[in-house]
């Protein structure tokens, strides 16, 4: 079955949603169960929007929300926690500054640089976090307490990503590796053919 662009693009978005989702949720459960009274938190969210901001660009809001929203459910959030989570890890879309910058392939290339993104992303959600907290009251000290308690998303999300990047079409842009990949495909089965069929 023939997809076009947008159809491929919807699938592997609806993809990695289900599995940040289902990654927080089983997460959250094993470390309220195993380590009830541990301050330091593990969620895949930060590497999740990174991967997909590498392949989809803005469209990692989506995914910025719903990892948010899907661990203040499991935790039975209130209110203002939902809206900490939800709106301030949209604030890594930030990093899409980034992209801007120095261009995604660059980024993608280069070890160095795939971990500064990821640790540019990391820290603007954490401060904004920390900026929504203040506006239900939350003390300007409290900056400190957003990022060691996270530390540990930090970490997971430096080594997903980094494992992502050595794999083939994960961490890239996807117009281009579909274009990319087309080509290669063309190349070898029928020399003389066009560009590709992709394209919004």
């Amino acid at each position: 079955m023939n997809l076009s662009f947008k159809q491929y693009r919807a699938v592997d978005l609806t993809i990695m949603l289900v599995m940040l989702v289902a990654a927080e949720v089983i997460i959250v459960v094993a470390a309220g169960s195993w380590f009830p009274n541990e301050i330091y938190v593990l969620s895949p969210t930060v590497a999740v929007i990174c991967i997909v901001m590498m392949r989809w660009g803005p469209y990692a809001a989506i995914h910025a929300v719903a990892g948010g929203a899907a661990l203040c459910i499991v935790m039975g959030a209130s209110v203002q926690q939902f809206a900490v989570y939800c709106i301030g890890n949209c604030f890594s879309l930030l990093g899409l500054v980034m992209f801007r910058a120095l261009g995604k392939e660059r980024i993608r290339s280069k070890m160095t640089l795939t971990a500064l993104f990821t640790l540019a992303v990391f820290a603007a959600v954490q401060v904004g976090r920390w900026a929504v907290s203040l506006l239900f009251g939350g003390a300007p000290e409290s900056i400190g307490t957003f990022f060691a308690s996270d530390s540990l998303s930090l970490l997971f999300a430096l080594v997903t990503v980094q494992l992502a990047r050595r794999l083939d079409g994960i961490f890239e842009d996807q117009k281009a590796y579909l274009i990319r990949t087309e080509a290669q495909r063309r190349r070898e089965d029928f020399p003389d053919a066009g560009d590709s069929e992709y394209g919004e």
